[in-house]
């Protein structure tokens, strides 16, 4: 495979030196059971496609953009009694997000943006935290499950193990993806006080709500489906991280 210049993991410091980034893409997903037919790295392998298509679609279009290493493990604080669900608690998250905003500003890259691959993730609070600490580095962050509406690829609702990412993951790692007859069908069950299936929040503490750990029925998936909202979703992508390569964060608004 020839190396790809956008990918930090493949390049070289020879490479690098002179081609310092505009952007500055973190893939964050998580480790966790996904039904009984698709991997504990579902998020992850979501996370390095997504973001490595979007940044070559980007690249190609001349934007300077690199991509990080997908950090593998996300808040899974609902799950901590299944067998190898690893957590990250958001404490230890913005930490992290600290010590790599510090290397930024010090090596003056002036834009990150965090993939967020994982539901259990959220990003938003620790980046305000963050851009008021270090306001030489603009922040930004989107869920990678947001950017499209899923309603035009998929009709099973769910959110985890689902129609969704069942298909996303027979294009990306169909070699990782048991036939969907041993999967379970994705049964799950809702808040018993109505306002916490609507405007109110609270944890879901998974091994109570679903008996195979998936969220939505995914017997409908395909590759076809998976291609389809894939290409979509990097193209939409790619073209924000042209954009914000060529904005200046001191003028943003109109």
């Amino acid at each position: 495979m020839i190396p790809r210049p956008y990918i930090l993991a493949e390049t070289t410091w020879q490479y690098v030196k002179d081609h310092a980034p505009e952007v500055v893409i973190l893939p964050w997903g998580a480790t966790e059971a996904h039904n009984y037919h698709l991997p504990y790295a579902t998020d992850n392998f979501q996370c390095d496609y997504v973001a490595a298509e979007a940044a070559r679609l980007a690249w190609e279009q001349g934007a300077k953009v690199m991509v990080l290493p997908t950090i593998p493990f996300g808040v899974n604080t609902g799950q901590l009694d299944i067998l190898l669900d690893m957590n990250l608690n958001p404490s230890t998250q913005l930490a992290i997000l600290r010590d790599l905003v510090r290397v930024l500003v010090r090596q003056k890259i002036p834009k990150l943006f965090v993939l967020n691959g994982h539901g259990g993730n959220n990003f938003q609070q620790m980046l305000r935290e963050l851009q008021a600490e270090f306001p030489e580095v603009f922040l930004c962050t989107a869920n990678l499950f947001k950017i499209v509406d899923r309603s035009r690829f998929f009709s099973a609702p769910g959110d985890h193990a689902d129609e969704l990412e069942t298909s996303a993951m027979l294009h990306i790692a169909p070699h990782l993806v048991l036939p969907l007859s041993e999967a379970g069908a994705g049964t799950s069950k809702q808040f018993r006080v109505p306002a916490l299936r609507t405007w109110a929040w609270a944890q879901r503490e998974w091994s109570q709500v679903t008996d195979d750990t998936g969220v939505g029925n995914p017997a409908a998936a395909t590759a076809e489906k998976g291609e389809a909202f894939l290409q979509a979703l990097t193209e939409e992508l790619g073209q924000f991280l042209v954009d914000l390569a060529g904005a200046d964060p001191a003028d943003l608004y109109e």
